[in-house]
C-alpha cells in the first residue's frame, strides 16, 4: 500500500514539475506574424525571444527598449509608412525599421528594409547573428549613435556566424556609420574591439577587412583593443 502511494506521489510531482517547465518555456519565446503582435511581445518582459513567423510590414519605427532576442527566422520587417509628408525613404524622417534604445539585444537572420535606415543602435549593445540584410533603406544600413541625454556608447558585436548583406550600398548609403555627434562607438569581432571615429562610415568591404585583421592582425595596430569585459 505504501509503495502504491509513493508511486502515485512521485507521478504527481513529476506531472507538476513538467507542467511548470513547459509553462516557463512557453513564456520565454513568442512567434509573431504582424506589427501588433510584435509590439505586444516587445512590451511583455516575460518573453526573452521573439520569433518572426512571417514577413511583417510596419507603419512605424519598432522600438526595442529591453533585453531581448529577435529571431527573424529568415523573414523581413519592412517599413511601409511615411517620412514626414513624403512617401520616399530618401527624404529624412528619422525612420529606422528597428531602434534598440538604452538596452541590450540580439538580432538574427532577418532583413530590415524600407526605412531611412535599417537599424539604430542608440546607446545600446547589439549582437548580430546569422544573415542580417540591410538592403533597401534610403540612407544606409546600421547607425551607431547616442541620442540626447544618453551617456552609453553604442556597441555592435558581430557573432561568429554573422553576415551583413547590403545590395544597395553606395557612397551616400553606407552599411554602417557613426553620426558626427557620437563618440565612443565600437564594433567587436571575435572578442576584439574596434573603436570608430565620429562621422566614420564603413562599407561591406571595410567591415570584411576588419574581420580579416582579427584573423591576421598586424603588429602594433592601434585600432585593435581588448574587449573591456576581458580585463575586468
Amino acid at each position: 500500500m505504501r509503495k502504491k502511494i509513493a508511486k502515485l506521489l512521485f507521478a504527481l510531482i513529476l506531472t507538476i514539475t513538467l507542467s511548470i517547465t513547459f509553462s516557463v518555456n512557453a513564456a520565454t519565446s513568442k512567434t509573431v506574424n504582424n506589427q501588433s503582435e510584435l509590439k505586444e511581445a516587445l512590451n511583455d518582459s516575460s518573453i526573452s525571444t521573439i520569433i518572426l513567423g512571417s514577413d511583417i510590414e510596419t507603419t512605424e519605427k519598432i522600438n526595442i527598449m529591453r533585453p531581448v532576442t529577435i529571431d527573424g527566422a529568415n523573414h523581413t520587417i519592412k517599413y511601409v509608412g511615411t517620412f514626414g509628408s513624403s512617401n520616399s525613404n530618401t527624404v529624412w524622417g528619422g525612420i529606422y525599421v528597428l531602434q534598440v534604445y538604452k538596452t541590450e539585444a540580439t538580432i538574427k537572420d532577418i532583413k530590415l528594409t524600407g526605412g531611412n535606415a535599417a537599424l539604430l543602435i542608440n546607446g545600446s549593445t547589439v549582437t548580430l547573428e546569422g544573415k542580417i540584410d540591410v538592403s533597401g533603406n534610403g540612407f544606409g544600413g546600421i547607425e551607431l549613435g547616442k541620442g540626447s541625454n544618453i551617456d552609453t556608447a553604442p556597441y555592435l558585436i558581430l557573432g561568429d556566424n554573422s553576415e551583413i548583406i547590403n545590395t544597395t550600398e553606395s557612397s551616400d548609403r553606407p552599411t554602417i556609420w557613426v553620426p558626427a555627434d557620437t563618440d565612443g562607438a565600437m564594433i567587436e569581432i571575435d572578442g576584439i574591439r574596434f573603436d570608430l571615429e565620429k562621422g566614420e562610415e564603413l562599407t561591406l568591404q571595410e567591415i570584411n577587412d576588419l574581420a580579416n585583421s582579427v584573423e591576421n592582425p598586424e603588429t602594433n595596430d592601434p585600432i585593435i583593443l581588448q574587449h573591456p569585459a576581458a580585463t575586468s
